[in-house]
């Protein structure tokens, strides 16, 4: 399926902007991002089955450069990743070539990705849901990943909750990272449903890029309503990788839909 020219399929976005997105701390918290993935799917974390059974088939939705996907084919899940963008794919692969991790590598739009019945675990993790213009397309994809999964199978979805947007909401903020300055405005529109971002990145005084676009806002109780519309039989909101509540305290939200 062909889709329009959209921006976040700029490749050169996602490059200037990798070091300020998947920074030291990023890497850091892999182990316990992976950790809390293995427990709300309920899956053994450290090769508790059977020498001669092949562990779960995991589908890492919008993976970037293979930070959770390659830390959990490390625990001997059946890794596929997919991603837009060439770049971080090639940086994935050959990461896990260095390893000898046996993981599948995927370009493609998440609106067109679906192998029926196929996966025991999909998960869509750090902000990486709701860039479409259209919301029927996060319909789409949302009932791609439920055909996709087995019966019996989760989907585990993180994402910048509106509740938490609004209540940590800043106008503009100026930062280092990563040897940048990172300059971020933030707008609320069309009564909170979507927040428009304009980024900008210096290097040394020189403006590297600027770009503006816009993602899509959803409380957790509209999540929860689009998750159980695709078909799912439950789903269970979290605050953090820890389980911890979804509410004002909330660092994230987290949920995990179930497959009858």
């Amino acid at each position: 399926m062909a889709y329009k020219e959209e921006w976040f399929n700029e490749e050169y976005l996602w490059q200037q902007f990798a070091p300020i997105m998947f920074d030291a701390k990023h890497w850091e918290e892999v182990p316990s991002v992976a950790d809390g993935i293995t427990r709300l799917a309920d899956l053994n974390l450290y090769g508790e089955r059977p020498i001669s059974a092949p562990g779960p088939r995991l589908l890492d939705l919008c993976c970037g450069f293979g930070r959770v996907s390659l830390e959990l084919a490390r625990r001997e899940f059946l890794v596929t990743g997919v991603d837009i963008t060439q770049a971080y794919l090639q940086t994935a692969r050959e990461d896990g070539e260095y390893e000898h991790l046996a993981v599948e590598w995927v370009r493609s739009d998440i609106r067109s990705f679906k192998r029926p019945n196929f996966f025991d675990v999909i998960i869509n993790i750090y902000i990486s849901f709701g860039y479409f213009e259209n919301p029927e397309d996060d319909r789409q994809v949302v009932q791609n990943v439920f055909d996709s999964l087995k019966p019996g199978g989760t989907f585990i979805m993180e994402t910048l909750g509106k509740e938490i947007a609004a209540r940590n909401f800043v106008e503009r903020e100026w930062f280092p990272k990563a040897g940048f300055t990172v300059l971020t405005e933030y707008a609320a529109l069309d009564s909170w449903s979507t927040l428009k971002n304009r980024w900008l990145l210096f290097k040394d005084g020189k403006q590297i890029i600027e770009r503006t676009f816009t993602q899509r806002l959803y409380a957790a109780s509209e999540l929860r309503r689009l998750l159980l519309d695709a078909g799912f039989a439950s789903v269970e909101v979290y605050g953090d990788w820890n389980g911890a509540p979804y509410n004002q305290q909330a660092e994230m939200l987290i949920l995990a839909a179930r497959k009858r």
